[in-house]
């Protein structure tokens, strides 16, 4: 018999919220027999750098009513049923259509979701606020077959230096799965096509400096056993798993901040619900002080437009976008031959 609702204390702005967990004896990660109870205590040990880190943005819920080894849907509109402490906003999406998200301001809030299964958390690139200006310009290095994290590494170090010498500063996280994702704060005076335009920018340049070892290829065909520099993370509507959050794996790893000086040492694999509260606890949050100092594009979009002088232009956007200006076919390269 399942277990009854139960409730948990959690810090607020306020004082302490009781947040009510139904089913909390509900198995989420088999192999670890972890519940969704133990997910709710998770979210409460690491919430106050969880909302650092995902808070005041539009945010997407990955929600698994069964466990990871159920069915899944991903939540954009907010679950019905949300308590007064969990607010939303409205955004516009690629299509023109525009609907509400859900904003978490407190660690209550990811609480809460956590009550509506929500295992893996997606937070835009920008501000609730301000949700058409990106404040994070992110990459996403993902190891292609044949590659894995150990090839990761080298190309987030090379991709930090260039980075810096666009006069950014470059926070790095492991994917919870195979890949970084290294991000670096930004001024939001700039809007999505122009952050991509950036990210285009800075993924070429790591691309010549490392020709044998990353790609910028979109077509999975042509990308060989390299790094994949994923740009179109980048569009309005794309987003990664966040700081902290769960991933829908086995053995329930983390998507983990790291410091730049541990990183050629760490192991991704050991950074997981059950191993990461106590490290933040002893080790605190890399990402801390992000936001200090914000950069800007500027050089970014300078180097872009050097790259269209000299013939290299837009590159494919995701199949579910619409049409966009300048961008070549969305055929892949063994069918174009074909035709």
């Amino acid at each position: 018999m399942a277990a009854k609702a139960t409730t948990i204390s959690v810090p607020g702005p306020d004082g302490e919220r009781d947040v009510r967990i139904s089913s909390p004896d509900r198995v989420l990660w088999p192999e670890l027999g972890f519940t969704k109870l133990d997910l709710a205590e998770y979210i409460k040990a690491v919430g106050s750098a969880f909302v650092a880190a995902n808070g005041d943005r539009p945010l997407s819920l990955q929600r698994f009513p069964e466990g990871i080894d159920g069915e899944q849907f991903f939540s954009k509109n907010p679950p019905k049923g949300a308590p007064a402490y969990v607010r939303d906003v409205r955004v516009v999406y690629p299509s023109a259509r525009s609907h509400p998200q859900l904003v978490i301001d407190e660690p209550a809030a990811a609480v809460w979701a956590v009550q509506m299964n929500t295992v893996v958390f997606h937070p835009w690139p920008s501000r609730a606020g301000n949700s058409d200006n990106p404040d994070q310009l992110r990459i996403d290095l993902d190891p292609q077959p044949g590659t894995g994290f150990d090839d990761a590494v080298p190309a987030a170090l090379a991709l930090r230096e260039v980075l810096s010498e666009a006069g950014l500063d470059a926070f790095v996280k492991t994917s919870g799965n195979r890949g970084l994702h290294v991000f670096a704060p930004i001024e939001p005076v700039r809007e999505f096509q122009d952050v991509r335009h950036a990210v285009i920018a800075a993924a070429r340049e790591l691309e010549r400096r490392m020709p044998e070892q990353v790609t910028t290829s979109w077509w999975k065909e042509e990308r060989g056993k390299k790094v994949f520099v994923d740009f179109n993370q980048a569009n309005r509507d794309r987003t990664m798993a966040g700081a902290y959050s769960p991933r829908a794996l086995a053995h329930a790893p983390v998507s983990t901040p790291v410091t730049w000086d541990e990183l050629e040492s760490v192991d991704p694999g050991a950074f997981t619900v059950l191993t990461v509260p106590g490290r933040l606890a002893s080790a605190g949050d890399p990402w801390g002080a992000m936001y200090e100092r914000p950069g800007t594009i500027d050089a970014l979009l300078e180097w872009w437009q050097r790259d269209l002088d000299a013939g290299l232009g837009e590159l494919p956007f995701p199949p579910d976008y619409p049409k966009m200006p300048g961008e070549p076919p969305r055929v892949q390269p063994s069918r174009r031959r074909m035709e």
